[in-house]
């Protein structure tokens, strides 16, 4: 039986675990057309009550991308030129956890934390390449 969308999925990084959701965000315009899309990946700390989640934001901006319908594929976040994450996949979510703490985010901090994600997109998107090795390995 598939994952129903909504529900959070399950994450666990140096011996704590989160659950992380992934909602998409936009404005319709009168013609029917979406815009101002965002993606937003959100990190929950467990057991619940042992700190604050964290919302990993990501909004569309010339030369950067955010899915809003055909061709791209859902959870697709990237620069046109340069890095991109499908922040479906758990290790995307994992390097993007791994980019905010190294920046400083807590995980036992008592307030909700809303980082724009694309300055870690890049450090996230190596740290992926890295994991996967040379191809054919």
């Amino acid at each position: 039986m598939p994952r129903h969308p909504k529900t959070p999925r399950r994450l666990v990084a140096d011996g704590r675990a989160y659950l992380w959701t992934l909602r998409h965000s936009h404005r319709v315009q009168d013609s029917g057309r979406a815009t101002d899309c965002s993606e937003t990946l959100t990190l929950y700390p467990q057991p619940a009550g042992t700190g604050s989640p964290l919302r990993i934001v990501f909004v569309e901006a010339p030369g950067r991308y955010v899915p809003g319908g055909f061709p791209m594929g859902s959870g697709d976040v990237g620069y046109v030129r340069g890095a991109s994450l499908n922040l479906h996949e758990p290790g995307a979510v994992r390097a993007l956890l791994d980019a905010a703490a190294a920046r400083g985010w807590q995980p036992g901090e008592w307030r909700a934390a809303e980082v724009d994600g694309w300055p870690l997109l890049e450090e996230a998107a190596a740290a992926r390449a890295k994991d996967a090795g040379p191809a054919g390995s």
